[in-house]
């Protein structure tokens, strides 16, 4: 750190104090994230729950508890993982990367947690767009994208191996939809995988994304017709029917 020359004493101080503040605030939260991460707060196991554990009144009182007690923060982790989890895993077809976004939405859900003022309700909309965003980010490089792709491709063969009897079509087909289901626009895949895998409403998905739902369904729409095109190209120059 260079100092201005001239500077006094106590503004050197007051300089080095606020340096440390702000690292003490940034290794304090990051401390907390990992006590949350590995499960382990006061030497107790904390219960793996649903979303649907508690009521509304109880998961709005967790989450208000969560923004400065680590033991609640670790409840509100347990509680939404598999949410979080589930939709990374269906947008990245990738169990390890889909590990590492859900890691990078929970971080980010922490640092961000006293900044929600809405209720439980609310929560899981908020939740999804931290998501939502995260998944982007991570497949907005072209590299990631195409290693998203071939690895989806790789978790479908390596699954045949080991079914016996397997439909060798079937595989192929749902390898096919993986690649062309990547190869769209973000948004697309997003409104796809909410509606579809996720089981959202449009005004769920609405919610999620900040949009309208007559938004959400125009997306859909396209997203269904853009899918479809591109899975109907690539069968009929594998000569098969879709």
């Amino acid at each position: 750190m260079i100092f201005p020359y001239g500077c006094s004493v106590s503004t050197i101080s007051f300089i080095f104090l606020v340096a440390f503040l702000d690292f003490f605030e940034t290794f304090f939260a990051l401390c907390t994230f990992i006590m949350a991460m590995t499960v382990e707060i006061n030497k107790k196991r904390i219960p793996r729950q649903t979303s649907l554990s508690l009521n509304e009144s109880e998961r709005t009182n967790l989450i208000q508890r969560a923004c400065s007690d680590p033991d609640a923060f670790a409840e509100l982790y347990l509680l939404y993982y598999m949410d979080v989890f589930n939709y990374c895993v269906r947008r990245l077809f990738d169990r390890h990367a889909a590990e590492d976004v859900t890691s990078t939405v929970f971080f980010k859900v922490m640092r961000n947690l006293a900044s929600f003022d809405g209720r439980a309700t609310d929560f899981r909309s908020w939740l999804f767009r931290i998501a939502i965003n995260a998944v982007n980010d991570h497949l907005r490089s072209t590299k990631r994208r195409a290693d998203a792709i071939e690895k989806a491709v790789i978790n479908i063969k390596s699954k045949s191996v080991f079914v016996i009897d397997c439909d060798k079509e079937l595989l192929e087909k749902k390898a096919l939809l993986k690649q062309a289901l990547l190869s769209l626009k973000p948004k697309y895949q997003t409104v796809i995988t909410l509606r579809f895998f996720e089981n959202m409403k449009l005004t769920e998905i609405a919610a999620c994304l900040g949009k309208k739902p007559s938004t959400v369904r125009s997306w859909l729409q396209r997203a269904n017709v853009k899918l479809r095109k591109k899975l109907e190209a690539v069968m009929k120059e594998r000569g098969a029917e879709l």
